[in-house]
């Protein structure tokens, strides 16, 4: 088996018996971003003579017997709105094309600690506003099964640096699926955490109310493991939670039956028949699993004014004295929120904070919620480029039942659970209670040993 399809934690085993060296890794997969990123465009910074310095640095730790962990020595990279010390964040924006910021965000620190080995600053969906990541002042990302069509957003870069094996793992952020749809679309694993279990401070923000901070890689038990090093109380963080992390890679393996609620009303509605045959084989892999499975109903949050508001209050400043650096339609939806005035934006955030005290009762009756990630397949780059009145409808289609998990501040994720004829893969939510990460992540893990959809490879080693 070729390095790039090794998963993180075959690896991170391989590095501590030092079997594989962090540098040779390094370099390995910095060949496959010199070959493959032209055409996928993951990545704006790629920070090559740094990585291999870490990389380096790893290996001469572990050889002294001074391994920090699973993720010493092993390649990540970030989306490029995530501050970085000496190395710009961009936002994909030309508003922050030359910003270097002079701290590292708290999840970067917390990476570093943990002796992982950074690659870069990835493309993503113009200051996360969108779900394609088609708008990017450095242009679009393409979807590493088949560049013809949409990575998804606004981590886009993130989820197809991974499928493509430019990396074994990468931090995203979620507004409103921004993790979890891109992963869907380009069949890899992707987690939303509870809201306020990781910190955000040192990221752009797109809506302070709504950001969560995630990890994307291509198995359940990756994810687990970024999530260890990432997660945990932030003193800086005003949304950041002080509450106890677990150890998720016992909890991954613990055999435990869950009670499956299936919302049928709203997050099973107008499916593209592939996604909705998926779904039915899915489900009942869950119920051969000895999960039990039934049909609930939910309240489903659909006001976007929070979200519309909060973004304008971020960007008012710069929207007033430089309107010409944004590219046009994220200018557009920022002004959506101009006229949102300080009395809506309360009321909006009294809204969600009883939609997040309501929407705990439903695990009373049930202990998961299981939906499609996203009720359509990646849509063409050329159909959404030929008619660019029809990409934010697409997106709000892409983003409808990720959304309402933002809104009430669940843990979530997505990984693959199929793929349709032309070979795109498509994705399947599992949803828990808040602080509830391990539960997601053992039912998802279960799910993934009795597939082989995780398997699959979009490119060659």
């Amino acid at each position: 088996m070729s390095l790039s399809q090794m998963s993180l934690a075959e690896l991170a085993a391989k590095i501590r018996a030092q079997e594989i060296s962090p540098v040779e890794l390094t370099q390995d997969v910095l060949a496959r971003i010199e070959r493959f990123n032209p055409e996928l465009n993951a990545f704006i910074t790629i920070t090559a003579d740094a990585a291999l310095a870490e990389a380096r640095s790893a290996e001469a730790a572990i050889a002294y017997g001074n391994w920090r962990g699973p993720l010493h020595g092993i390649p990540l990279a970030l989306k490029d709105l995530i501050d970085t010390a000496g190395v710009r964040t961009t936002a994909a924006s030309a508003v922050l094309r030359d910003h270097v910021p002079t701290q590292d965000a708290e999840i970067v620190q917390r990476l570093k600690a943990a002796g992982a080995v950074l690659l870069g600053k990835q493309n993503l969906h113009e200051f996360a506003y969108g779900g394609s990541s088609m708008v990017s002042f450095y242009g679009p990302v393409r979807n590493a099964w088949n560049p013809a069509h949409i990575a998804g957003g606004s981590s886009g870069g993130s989820a197809t640096a991974v499928a493509a094996g430019l990396g074994y793992g990468a931090i995203g952020t979620d507004t409103a699926g921004s993790i979890r749809e891109p992963a869907s679309l380009c069949g890899i694993v992707g987690l939303k955490p509870t809201y306020g279990r990781v910190s955000a401070r040192g990221v752009v923000p797109l809506s302070i109310s709504l950001d969560h901070v995630g990890p994307l890689a291509r198995r359940v038990e990756d994810v687990a493991i970024i999530l260890q090093a990432i997660a945990g109380y932030d003193g800086g963080d005003s949304a950041s939670v002080e509450h106890a992390v677990p150890d998720y890679g016992a909890v991954l393996r613990e055999e435990k039956s869950f009670r499956i609620g299936v919302p049928r009303k709203y997050f099973y509605e107008d499916l593209d028949p592939e996604v909705a045959a998926a779904m039915k084989q899915a489900l009942r892999v869950l119920e051969s699993l000895h999960f039990t499975l039934q049909e609930v109903e939910l309240n489903v949050p659909t006001d976007r004014t929070l979200q519309s508001g909060e973004s304008y209050r971020y960007h008012a400043e710069r929207v007033r004295s430089s309107p010409e650096l944004y590219q046009p339609e994220t200018l557009r939806r920022i002004r959506s929120g101009e006229n949102v005035s300080d009395a809506d934006l309360t009321a909006r955030r009294r809204e969600q904070e009883t939609s997040r005290r309501e929407i705990a009762g439903i695990f009373q009756k049930v202990d998961l919620l299981v939906t499609p990630t996203t009720p359509i397949p990646a849509p063409l780059v050329a159909d959404l480029e030929t008619n660019p009145d029809q990409l934010r409808p697409r997106e709000l289609v892409l983003l409808r039942n990720t959304r309402p998990f933002n809104v009430w501040g669940l843990p979530a994720i997505s990984l693959p659970c199929g793929f349709t004829q032309a070979g795109l893969p498509l994705g399947l939510q599992i949803a828990g209670p808040h602080w509830e990460e391990g539960r997601v992540l053992r039912a998802g893990f279960a799910y993934e040993q009795a597939t082989a959809w995780h398997k699959r490879v979009a490119l060659p080693s």
